[in-house]
């Protein structure tokens, strides 16, 4: 699908949608991978198992081969712009949107400053709290002013999120937010081999948790 963002700019979207789907996840990416990587890949093929439709969708300078990520103010139209498109394609079937990482992290800065086009909920596979190394918890402060359900799906040892700051910050959002941790995977939900448990083994338990969120959220809502 062809998504327009503004009138210079249009990116790329897949979606995937069961025939009997339950609920759409608008999808964005990380920061390194576009939406073809395999992980994203895997995502959304594991969700329309569980009769989760999604809209993959690129940003701009992935679009355009670049490594480096828009602007914050771009990024966030991009999502919204994916948001909308889902909206008007997928009418009935009730919407959320979220990402992995960096992707994630937008969605959730772009519902901070508007309101997403009917979200009912946000969803993030790895939420970046902090570069590696440098805990803190700045990029948590507009979460505050979400007052959507939010589930945070992390690995134990994500670099990019210390779990004590990760739990501080859930729990300061009060019951619209959930901590889902994974034991001993990382950013990309990596488990290493002595864990006893595979890569796959882990994206299924996450995505699991992910479906049986959002059924919940679906059920909740007015």
């Amino acid at each position: 699908m062809k998504i327009w963002v503004d009138e210079t700019h249009s990116v790329s979207g897949l979606l995937q949608a069961p025939p009997d789907a339950l609920a759409c996840l608008v999808l964005a990416h990380g920061a390194g991978a576009g939406m073809e990587h395999p992980f994203m890949t895997a995502l959304a093929d594991g969700l329309v198992v569980r009769k989760i439709a999604s809209l993959r969708f690129q940003f701009p300078y992935m679009e355009a081969g670049g490594r480096r990520p828009d602007r914050a103010q771009l990024a966030q139209a991009t999502v919204r712009a994916a948001t909308t498109l889902a909206s008007e394609v997928l009418s009935r079937v009730p919407l959320l949107a979220g990402g992995k990482s960096f992707g994630g992290r937008m969605a959730s800065q772009a519902q901070a400053e508007e309101a997403l086009p009917y979200v009912r909920g946000l969803v993030f596979f790895g939420f970046p709290l902090h570069p590696a190394g440098k805990p803190s918890i700045g990029r948590a402060e507009h979460l505050a002013q979400i007052r959507l359900p939010m589930l945070f799906l992390q690995g134990t040892r994500d670099a990019l999120a210390e779990l004590p700051l990760l739990r501080a910050t859930v729990v300061g959002l009060g019951k619209r937010a959930t901590l889902v941790t994974t034991d001993q995977a990382d950013h990309s939900f990596h488990v290493p081999a002595k864990s006893g448990r595979s890569d796959d083994d882990v994206l299924q338990e996450v995505l699991d948790r992910a479906a049986g969120w959002i059924r919940q959220v679906v059920e909740n809502a007015p």
